[in-house]
């Protein structure tokens, strides 16, 4: 669903800020951007023409290209959890299991972060906690988004140097 959203958008031509799109960028870059739907959550699946078989065979291949790519955060990757406090905590953990029980064990040692407004037992659990039990290091970063995001970009490109 990620990757024929950013299509779809790459060809819309009246776009008011394309430069601003993180589908668009990951498309541009060449990144997969994935797209985890609630059924029955976002106001579009309540139209006569929502297709749920359509939306739920994209979404599913989105969980198994998740669970693909975590593979590579063994040894040093970084996963964000950026003010999601059910949807992602739940998905990311899914997807974290089944690359783990495909892939000998891994990946370990990687850094995870929640950031939010507020604690919530989810991502402290299934993105903080539970996936750095054994190896790694898990962070929660409390405050409103439009501070701490920015903060946390500056920090990282001024540590990059």
């Amino acid at each position: 669903m990620g990757e024929a959203l950013a299509v779809a958008l790459a060809q819309e031509a009246k776009l008011a800020h394309p430069e601003l799109s993180v589908l668009m960028a990951a498309h541009r870059l060449g990144v997969s951007a994935t797209v985890h739907a609630a059924l029955g959550a976002e106001i579009i699946h309540q139209h006569p023409a929502a297709n749920g078989g359509a939306i739920g065979d994209t979404s599913h291949r989105d969980f198994r290209r998740l669970a693909a790519s975590i593979e590579g955060l063994d040894g040093g990757g970084v996963v964000l959890n950026v003010g999601s406090a059910v949807i992602m905590p739940e998905v990311f953990l899914k997807a974290l299991t089944v690359a783990r029980n495909t892939g000998a064990g891994k990946p370990q040692g990687f850094v995870t972060c929640d950031l939010d407004m507020q604690r919530h037992y989810r991502p402290r659990v299934n993105v903080v906690q539970r996936p750095t039990l054994d190896s790694g290091k898990g962070y929660e970063i409390t405050g409103h988004h439009e501070i701490m995001v920015p903060l946390l970009a500056w920090a990282i490109v001024e540590r990059l140097g």
